[in-house]
């Protein structure tokens, strides 16, 4: 195993790493030598909130002897890396970094996920096969999950507020002026739209005929 940072493990090291992503980069992308260059320097920085997202995943690929590990070849894991790149450019060089939108891009060509790299995913969080599943502008707490074909979004201006240890299953939704408690799970296909949910409560069916129940 090589070692991305002194607790991260990984089956690649830092430089072949950044040889990967800088090749997909030049795959499709017009990209710079002065990009790379600033990709090279905010590096450490994404790697340690890797570290920080990977050791707190509860999940059998995301640790080996004993140990967290992160493994570019694993599609949910390498989203998470490419959105924290992404978001970590926007968060020093502001929207008009255009590698912002080119490490956004990537991740969608690679991973059919839509995570816009101006959404504030919080310091954990972890998504199973994420194939269409579009993450919004709301306000995110840690330990947050979901699954494929999942949407958070806005409804007339408003946008949810999803507390922590929050599990989206298949197909659902939350929109608009929700407010979700802490742990709490959204069953597969249930829509959510402009309500608060309490913790710890397991949520079935459509808005506005929301069956919520004690977990």
């Amino acid at each position: 195993m090589e070692k991305l940072t002194d607790g991260l493990h990984s089956s690649v090291s830092k430089e072949e790493l950044q040889a990967l992503l800088f090749k997909q980069l030049n795959n499709f992308f017009l990209v710079g030598k002065d990009e790379l260059s600033i990709l090279e320097k905010v590096q450490p920085i994404v790697l340690d909130r890797l570290f920080k997202c990977v050791q707190g995943v509860d999940n059998k690929y995301f640790t080996k002897n004993d140990k967290p590990y992160f493994s570019p070849f694993h599609s949910g894991q390498y989203l998470i890396f490419l959105y924290y790149f992404a978001n970590e450019c926007y968060r020093q060089f502001g929207p008009d970094f255009q590698m912002c939108d080119k490490l956004y891009y990537l991740n969608k060509i690679l991973h059919a996920c839509d995570i816009y790299y101006e959404v504030a995913l919080p310091e954990v969080f972890f998504l199973e096969h994420p194939l269409g599943t579009v993450l919004g502008r709301a306000k995110y707490g840690s330990h947050f999950f979901a699954m494929q074909g999942c949407t958070v979004g806005g409804n007339k201006g408003q946008y949810p507020i999803i507390g922590q240890n929050v599990r989206m299953y298949s197909n659902s939704k939350i929109i608009g002026k929700s407010v979700v408690g802490n742990n709490v799970s959204i069953a597969a296909n249930c829509y959510v739209k402009d309500t608060d949910i309490p913790d710890n409560m397991t949520v079935f069916g459509e808005y506005p005929n929301l069956i919520i129940k004690k977990i």
